[in-house]
């Protein structure tokens, strides 16, 4: 709390990670800290450094509660001392403490930041599909489901079922789970520990990265309900998906879209009509490029276009959307994997995860070679860069296994859809049992 000098010079997060860490891991430790907290605090006329006492009690408190033996001396505490600036605040959040589960890791430079500031509000980014962004208020409570609700309201979507966030690194793109605190996720995923001595210490290197919101379950997609949803998640995540080649349409749909889709990029503007051959990798899938020449694509995407005339470029990236809605790939999650298990399938599949289950197809022809439904898998997991399942029964089952680098991805996706499947099964029970 700067009472005492300090060898070599350390950020305050550092300092906040050594006083928080081990309490974290260690239950024990917690009313230590509290009572540490409160005691320099107790007849120091040092004004700097009860003010960085209070900063502690502040980020204390967001943590862990005291034990209930010390409850109500660290309660008493705070309420002797209501006309400091940050202990009706501490109170507040000893209070609501109760009731949560405690933190497993040390405060997030985020919320030092903000409170080295005197600032009790935490502000973070959270960005879209779309390439759009928005700033949200995050407690130091905020579980992600919390904070996807939150976004959900903010945006007005009809509903903040089947959406999740996602943190970005340089590396890799990792699913957050919905029932652990924002700030711990943040420090778990994308912190890596600094090499040499302080290592153990908790010391972390901050990584950059980006925090994402986007669509994870493709249930109750229906384009055309839900505007915001359709052009901020639904076109933007699909779009890719389906220029990369991974749905089976045959060369009129492909038209159609690619009229629908040069709308969504030019609008009314006629005079770009030049520019078709050379936008084509945006317009068509990346395997079809070649059925046709540059010029033929140009002639029948004019055409497709003028016949979508009076049409906006919201409503064409819509009727886009519905275009390839009617499709068994829509909102499937697609991973190309190597496998040598099964003789009679390529090395390399496609696998497609999706509401109805788990497909394997070729990646050249499209061929659909298996779907496994999720009644039929009764086991998965991923373990380095290869993700297993067990398809039938746990005595009398098929193992299929593959490699693939997003093999955490795979199996974390195809738990959700099971979760949410589950879910729906318990409440479908719950009414039966009250109207039965």
């Amino acid at each position: 709390m700067g009472d005492y000098p300090i060898k070599h010079a350390r950020s305050p997060l550092e300092l906040t990670d050594q006083i928080f860490g081990p309490a974290t891991q260690h239950e024990a430790l917690q009313d230590e800290i509290y009572c540490q907290i409160m005691r320099q605090m107790t007849n120091n006329n040092n004004r700097l450094s009860v003010e960085r006492g209070w900063q502690l009690m502040w980020l204390c408190t967001g943590l862990f509660p005291p034990s209930p033996d010390l409850m109500r001396h660290t309660q008493s505490f705070l309420e002797s001392r209501r006309r400091d600036q940050l202990a009706p605040d501490c109170l507040q959040r000893l209070h609501a403490m109760r009731s949560k589960e405690p933190r497993t890791l040390p405060s997030h430079s985020a919320e030092v930041d903000a409170i080295q500031q005197n600032s009790t509000q935490i502000f973070h980014k959270v960005h879209f599909p779309n390439d759009t962004s928005d700033i949200l208020e995050v407690k130091s409570t905020t579980t992600i489901k919390d904070l996807c609700y939150s976004i959900a309201s903010k945006l007005k979507l009809s509903s903040a079922d089947g959406y999740g966030l996602y943190l970005k690194t340089a590396n890799k793109v990792t699913s957050l789970q919905e029932q652990k605190y924002f700030f711990d996720s943040l420090r778990q995923t994308s912190e890596i520990p600094k090499k040499g001595k302080k290592a153990k210490e908790g010391n972390q290197a901050n990584v950059p990265y980006l925090v994402i919101f986007k669509r994870k379950l493709w249930f109750n997609v229906s384009p055309g309900k839900d505007l915001v949803a359709d052009l901020t998640f639904h076109f933007p995540q699909e779009l890719p998906r389906y220029l990369r080649g991974y749905h089976n349409c045959t060369k009129e749909e492909m038209i159609n879209l690619g009229g629908l889709l040069f709308r969504a990029k030019v609008d009314s503007d006629r005079s770009q009509f030049v520019m078709i051959p050379r936008m084509l990798k945006d317009l068509v899938p990346a395997d079809q490029l070649k059925i046709m020449s540059p010029e033929e694509w140009k002639k029948h995407i004019i055409s497709a276009y003028n016949k979508q005339s009076g049409m906006t470029l919201q409503e064409a990236k819509v009727a886009f959307l519905k275009g390839i809605s009617v499709w068994p790939t829509f909102g499937c999650a697609f991973f190309e994997v190597k496998q040598t298990c099964e003789s009679s399938y390529p090395n390399t599949v496609l696998i497609a995860i999706s509401k109805q289950g788990v497909s394997l197809s070729d990646p050249n022809t499209k061929e659909l070679l298996v779907m496994h439904p999720f009644s039929r898998i009764t086991e998965y997991q991923s373990e380095g860069g290869y993700f297993e399942m067990t398809i039938g029964t746990l005595v009398r089952g098929n193992i299929f296994v593959c490699e693939t680098p997003q093999a955490n991805t795979m199996e974390d996706l195809l738990r959700s859809y099971v979760t949410m499947y589950e879910r729906q099964t318990e409440a479908f029970r719950t009414r039966n049992t009250m109207f039965s």
